[in-house]
């Protein structure tokens, strides 16, 4: 299966906060986005976890 679930870590408090999904054919590096983090009260970097 090309698509496979991901999930996002906060870099500052290292909370999993969010979970998506990528094709890691097209894909093969890690994901970092800039969301919304609750237990920061701030935006900031997630980054792709192990799952």
């Amino acid at each position: 299966m090309a698509q496979d679930l991901i999930t996002f870590a906060c870099t500052t408090c290292q909370r999993h906060n969010y979970a998506s999904s990528k094709n890691k054919k097209n894909t093969t590096g890690r994901l970092e986005r800039k969301k919304y983090c609750r237990w920061c009260h701030s935006h900031t970097v997630h980054k792709e976890t192990k799952s």
